[in-house]
Order: structure tokens, then C-alpha cells, then sequence
């Protein structure tokens, strides 16, 4: 019995003429390769440990803010209904959009920067790298190979961003970025989606803990007009129900507006095969330019009203200064991490020195999710806390 995909454009990824994994595997008879590398995503600890770490809100802080986790599914729903519409592979699309948070930190962007600042003088500390850490070298669930031994174009998707130094210690993998190419269309659907769901999805988080109210919304269009539009047409609605109905209506207006755009940037490129949507000059998934401006305009109202919200700035300080003190603590004495964590470290300071304690710390913390950072740190600094 074998699989047969579905039509694609024949710029699409193709599995059949994937660059391979890194250890050579047999081929399977029931899914396709990047289906394969979308499951194992799913089983691994580092998917899982999503559910409990920061997207805005610490989750402990309520039931029914997103995690990271819930984030992760949202944008692999909105980047797989794109890919179906544009014909190009979306078990690919799909896999890269479950795997791109893998390596973040707990506590969200404020966890990432903090340990961005404890490892600058060790490589610095980046989630994108990061995930491609895990699904290389840290997920330990095979017993021929470390890692998840994925293809070299889901891989490739990870990497959203990579300086030029990183970019020429990855080898095949770094080379898009110092030739300045563009990846395939599977990850530019799956970038510009992250952006559409944490967008859309922070107005429902941003209301839901009280930070956003409905009159300032009003200012901003695209929520403006929604909001509009389903008040005239449901004026008994209660407001629960309008905020949901409103945030959906926002949603579907930018992912129609994300397919026809770059259909028609398809159309105009005319490309034939994967290398001519790498060579383009600019990636061809894409907002129109009235839909990337309200886009943006919500961005920036998110960041001014929620992000930068003195309660949201608290958790951030606290979080920073929680990761901060994990990592020097582990640092100065590694015999403070868990057996296995510890061993991990005393390896790779081994092989690289100071710069390899650092990582396999900055390994384990990165791991962690908001509970437990937030327990470890009370393990090691508060008195009576059990060990």
C-alpha cells in the first residue's frame, strides 16, 4: 500500500525530492516524509512542555490564556488552511508551525531575553536556534540517532532567523541566509502566520485579563470594523460572544486577504519550481498593502497597550530576574542541576570549554516550563523550600 498526495503546484516542496535527513532512513509506506517529521513533532517532550509555558500571561496566572502550546496549534490551523488554498504541501507547513517554539524559554520573550543577556558572552541565546537545538541534538527518543532526525526543509523552516556568523556554522542549512535566499513557501506561510495568530489571538488574552477595553479597540480599524459590523447585525448578542465573533471576523478578513495577495504574487513571479521561489528577491507570501497596514497598526497598539501594561512588566521583571538567577546559580556550581542535566553540561564544557557549561545550562533552563522555573528558583533560594 503506498500514499498518494494530493495535486500541488510544482513549486511545492516535495517529499519525494527532499535533501534527506541526516541519517539516512527507510522510506515509509504509509505517510510521506514530511508527515513523518510533523508526528514525531507531536510525540516529543518538548511539544508537550508547551502547555505550560508563556505566550502573554504566566499560565498559572488563569485557565484560559494562551500558552505556548495552544499558540503552536493556532498557527499550524491558520499556515495548514493556506497552504491547502495555495497547493503547496501543508504536512510540511503543518510541521514547521509545531516545531518553531520548541526552544523557547518559559516566560515568553521577557525568558528569551533574559537568557539572551546570560549567554552573551557564550554565542548569545536565540529560540529559533534554539529549536533547531532540540530537534537535533536534545529530544531523546531513538536509538540510532539523537534528536528527531528531521528533513533538511522542515529544518530549514525552524530557522526563521539566523545571524551570518550562526549562519556559517550550520553548513548546507545556513546557506540560504548568506546567499540571501528565500525558503520555500511552506515557511514563509508558516512566519507570516505566527504573526496573524498572536496578533488576533493577544486582543482576545488582552481583553480576557482586563488590560483592553472596547473604546480603545474602537481606535484601531481592523478591530473597529468588525466590531461594527457584528454589533449592527447581532444588537442582542452579549459582549463574550461579539468579542469571539469579532476576533474571528478578523481573522478570516487577513487570511483571505494573506491568500489572494500571494496568489497574486505568485501569479505575477510565475515560479515553475521550489529553486525560482528561492530566488526570488522578497518572500511571496504576503499581506496587500492595506491589510499589512492595519496589520501593523494593531501590532503596534498590542505592544503599547498590552505588552508594555504595568502588570504585564511586572510578570516580565520577576521573570527576568527568575531565569537570571537560575543561570548563575547552575553556572557558578553544576552539581546544583539534575544528574542527567549535569552530565549533559560537564560534557559540552569537555569539548568547548566555558562557552559549553554555558549552553548545556542555558539547555536546561530553556526546557523548563513557567511551574517549574518558578519551583527551582524557590528550591534554590528560598529557606525551608523542599529540594
Amino acid at each position: 500500500m503506498t500514499f498518494a498526495p494530493p495535486a500541488r503546484a510544482s513549486f511545492a516542496e516535495n517529499p519525494e525530492t527532499s535533501r534527506g535527513r541526516l541519517r539516512e532512513e527507510p522510506p515509509s509506506a504509509m505517510r510521506t516524509a514530511f508527515a513523518r517529521d510533523r508526528d514525531r513533532i507531536i510525540h516529543t517532550s518538548a511539544f508537550r512542555r508547551l502547555k505550560e509555558k508563556t505566550q502573554v500571561f504566566v499560565a498559572h496566572e488563569g485557565d484560559h490564556f494562551r500558552t505556548r502550546l495552544i499558540h503552536t496549534i493556532e498557527v499550524a490551523q491558520i499556515a495548514r488552511s493556506v497552504a491547502l488554498a495555495l497547493k503547496v504541501n501543508e504536512a510540511l507547513t503543518e510541521a514547521i508551525c509545531l516545531a518553531h517554539d520548541l526552544g523557547h524559554t518559559p516566560f515568553g520573550h521577557a525568558g528569551q531575553d533574559a537568557l539572551n543577556e546570560c549567554m552573551r558572552d557564550y554565542g548569545g541565546f536565540e529560540h529559533n536556534l534554539q529549536s533547531l537545538r532540540v530537534v537535533d541534538e536534545l529530544e531523546e527518543r531513538y536509538a540510532e540517532f539523537p534528536g528527531l532526525n528531521l528533513t533538511f526543509e522542515c529544518r530549514e523552516g525552524i530557522l526563521k532567523h539566523c545571524s551570518l556568523h550562526n549562519a556559517r556554522e550550520l553548513g548546507e542549512l545556513g546557506e540560504r541566509f548568506i546567499k540571501r535566499q528565500q525558503p520555500g513557501l511552506e515557511a514563509q506561510i508558516a512566519n507570516l502566520a505566527d504573526e496573524i495568530a498572536y496578533n488576533n489571538h493577544d486582543v482576545d488574552d488582552g481583553i480576557r485579563a482586563q488590560l483592553l477595553d472596547l473604546g480603545a479597540l474602537r481606535e484601531v480599524r481592523l478591530f473597529r470594523r468588525q466590531y461594527d459590523a457584528v454589533a449592527a447585525q447581532y444588537p442582542q448578542l452579549g459582549e463574550r460572544r461579539v468579542i469571539h465573533e469579532t476576533i474571528r471576523r478578523m481573522i478570516n478578513y487577513i487570511v483571505l486577504d494573506f491568500i489572494h495577495s500571494t496568489q497574486a504574487q505568485l501569479d505575477a513571479a510565475r515560479p515553475r519550481t521550489i529553486d525560482e521561489v528561492r530566488a526570488q528577491p522578497k518572500t511571496l507570501a504576503t499581506l496587500s498593502a492595506g491589510c499589512r497596514e492595519e496589520h501593523l497598526e494593531l501590532k503596534a497598539f498590542l505592544r503599547e497597550h498590552v505588552y508594555r501594561h504595568y502588570k504585564v512588566l511586572r510578570m516580565t521583571t520577576k521573570a527576568r530576574r527568575v531565569l537570571q538567577e537560575l543561570f548563575e546559580a547552575f553556572f557558578k556550581d553544576l552539581n546544583l542541576m539534575p544528574p542527567e542535566h549535569r552530565a549533559q553540561a560537564s560534557q559540552a564544557e569537555a569539548m568547548h570549554g566555558a562557552a559549553g557549561r554555558a549552553r548545556g545550562v542555558a539547555d536546561y533552563i530553556a526546557g523548563m516550563t513557567d511551574r517549574y522555573a518558578i519551583l527551582e528558583h524557590r528550591r534554590l533560594f528560598e529557606p525551608g523550600e523542599r529540594t
